[in-house]
């Protein structure tokens, strides 16, 4: 069944379109959303096409997703496929070179799981350096209103807790000779690309700090911890712990997710950054027992086992509370609680 069509999903985006403000700006806009295989693109796509969908726009837009694997595209989205509203770009976002112009461009091409880390750190450095120049480049020549960059909280680096909360003026701390700072430093010189070319050239950019996103649609195998958890639920195994847990991190619903970037894009002023994050942070190991207690007829525990996985290279953060304090002034709330929003990812695998 096509993603779009599972149930739980559907509400999520029956639930983010009321809660956009200023949705007649997408009248007849033509936007280019880079990434679009991915969990987080995905539900972008799926938000706009949904605003056709629900008639709430006089003028149709339309959804040009880029993506460099067509097979699992084609797949993906194969309920929207033949869609006069919906056009698929197979390419590299790094060799990307578009004929058509866009209104706006949501840039969130990136692998962004630890997994690829040690595995491909040139690809994962490469989306985020060459690709937003390249797509920057195109903005310029093509009179793009608007320039959303998906970045992350891992701008920000290794994370001790000695810092209380972290807003979005604090400049971080990444070691650029380890090989997992691909994804941080590359974020980082996206954001400042982005900068640069908005000083040089005028162009509307903003950038939006990612913290951990979960929800339905994500790969169980992503090789992110709670995708982890979530697939241990799924199957019916125990949850596997391959540290002590005690580490913290911000766990936020895909639909608050998408409503924070929407947000962004229509209302906030050119060249800022805002951090995206629930309102409070969660251990991983109180967020393993929080699933396990999810299904107590499953009767699932919590078990230690070391990661044996070269290429998964962790975090040496210990707290990462990013302050959504900056992006509450444009008007948004976090709406869905973990215990909830886990309930709702979990149970769109066992529909």
């Amino acid at each position: 069944m096509c993603e779009y069509y599972n149930p739980i999903v559907k509400e999520d985006v029956v639930n983010i379109i009321k809660s956009i403000k200023n949705t007649k700006y997408f009248e007849g806009k033509k936007i280019l959303v880079t990434g679009a295989n991915g969990f987080i693109p995905g539900y972008i796509v799926y938000t706009l096409l949904g605003l056709n969908d629900n008639n709430i726009l006089s003028k149709k837009l339309k959804v040009l997703a880029l993506v460099r694997n067509k097979e699992k595209a084609e797949k993906k989205f194969s309920k929207l496929i033949k869609r006069d509203d919906f056009e698929l770009i197979v390419s590299d976002v790094c060799d990307i070179n578009l004929s058509e112009k866009t209104d706006i461009v949501i840039h969130a091409a990136s692998q962004a799981s630890p997994k690829f880390y040690g595995k491909d750190p040139v690809g994962t450095l490469k989306a985020n350096t060459l690709g937003t120049a390249k797509l920057l480049d195109y903005s310029i020549s093509n009179g793009v209103e608007k320039f959303l960059y998906v970045s992350s909280g891992e701008v920000y680096g290794v994370i001790d807790g000695s810092i209380p909360e972290i807003t979005e003026n604090y400049t971080g701390n990444v070691d650029i000779t380890d090989v997992r700072s691909c994804y941080a430093e590359g974020k980082r010189m996206g954001e400042n690309m982005c900068v640069c070319y908005s000083h040089q050239f005028g162009i509307h950019t903003n950038m939006v700090r990612l913290s951990h996103t979960y929800g339905p649609t994500i790969k169980l195998d992503d090789g992110r911890v709670f995708a982890d958890f979530a697939n241990c639920v799924v199957q019916g195994k125990n949850i596997v712990l391959n540290s002590d847990g005690s580490a913290k991190r911000s766990f936020l619903y895909i639909s608050d997710m998408i409503i924070a970037l929407f947000t962004v894009l229509l209302n906030a002023p050119t060249c800022q950054a805002y951090n995206i994050a629930a309102d409070t942070q969660t251990s991983i190991l109180n967020l393993a027992n929080t699933l396990c207690n999810l299904y107590p007829e499953k009767n699932l525990k919590v078990e230690f086992k070391a990661n044996t996985d070269a290429n998964y290279i962790r975090s040496k953060s210990t707290s990462a509370e990013l302050s959504a304090k900056k992006l509450k002034q444009l008007g948004w709330q976090q709406t869905i609680n973990i215990k909830d929003g886990f309930k709702r990812m979990i149970d769109s695998y066992l529909i």
